[in-house]
């Protein structure tokens, strides 16, 4: 069995680990560790980017798991065809859920309860009092029901909202109640005050939250997008958000990072984080845990965790 593990962070920082394999660091750096070719086992450096995560994967002809620390997949993907058959791709399922959807509730609440103004009247010592929108009563549409958007919905719960809908590709049922298909978005819309976007980024969502989906939304209503950046397009977000018919709050961006200059900086109703979801003091700690559990069970023979797909 082919024995080097490349990590994007030093072997005696993961407790854990099983003994008889090769640690190897690589962050992403220009020069690799060792050859590729006897990489067994790839941690995909995180938030490096496509072109990093990709970069090795052609001449890594003996690795047999492709493991993200990130939720999404789609950075990996350009490079997936390279890859000889029967190497598993894993996600990070269990890492990011709590800290997604801490940020996704700031979003919400941030941008309903109008802090972003009062950041800018205290900067300009300027006392904007007044009404504003709460998130008790309102109707929540969270699509993309995986586990960070049933994380999301759990930390609703304590709100008082008046209803929370949930969107996936296929209908399901869960103890919160029933996932509706992709489908049955467009009826789904409307009836939104806050939509949520939680999806993955595939051929099938990316543009997902076009002009037709926006126009959908009620008058008023706020978009979210802790997902991927290309989810949403962003030249029919910039016309609803001049308009002053809806409100955004982003955690993603399409591009991105969001450059100099670029109009959605300074679009009305919109509040920009930069990406930061899951990039919080949690994921360090449930990242090593992660990587520790998944070698050793590579290690072991036996079956992996949060297998996305295996190449063919």
């Amino acid at each position: 069995m082919t024995a080097d593990v490349w990590l994007p962070l030093p072997a005696d920082e993961v407790p854990g680990l099983p003994d008889g394999l090769s640690y190897r660091l690589w962050d992403g750096g220009p020069d690799y560790p060792a050859d590729p070719a006897d990489c067994a086992f790839y941690v995909v450096p995180y938030m490096k980017g496509s072109e990093v995560a990709v970069r090795p994967l052609a001449a890594m002809t003996g690795v047999r798991v492709v493991q993200t620390l990130s939720a999404g997949i789609d950075h990996v993907q350009p490079g997936l065809g390279a890859l000889p058959t029967g190497v598993r791709l894993c996600n990070a399922r269990g890492v990011h859920e709590a800290s997604t959807a801490e940020l996704t509730l700031a979003l919400i609440l941030a941008s309903l309860r109008g802090i972003p103004s009062f950041v800018a009247g205290q900067e300009k010592e300027e006392w904007r009092s007044g009404f504003y929108p709460a998130l008790a009563d309102k109707s929540v549409l969270i699509v993309g029901y995986g586990s960070i958007g049933a994380a999301i919905e759990d930390r609703l719960a304590p709100f008082e909202c008046a209803r929370v809908a949930r969107v996936a590709r296929s209908w399901r049922t869960t103890a919160r109640g029933p996932v509706h298909p992709l489908t049955e978005l467009p009826a789904l819309l409307p009836e939104a005050d806050v939509v949520v976007l939680s999806t993955p980024l595939t051929e099938q969502t990316k543009g997902l939250a076009g002009a037709e989906f926006l126009g959908r939304m009620k008058d008023g209503a706020l978009l979210v997008n802790v997902a991927r950046g290309p989810v949403v397009d962003t030249k029919a977000l910039l016309a609803e958000l001049e308009s002053g018919r809806i409100r955004a709050a982003l955690d993603v961006t399409d591009p991105e990072p969001l450059p100099a200059g670029h109009p959605l900086w300074h679009a009305p109703n919109v509040l920009i984080s930069p990406h930061v979801g899951g990039s919080t003091s949690a994921f360090l700690p449930r990242a090593k845990s992660l990587i520790a559990r998944q070698v050793t069970k590579y290690a072991a023979g036996q079956p992996l965790d949060n297998i996305v797909l295996t190449t063919g």
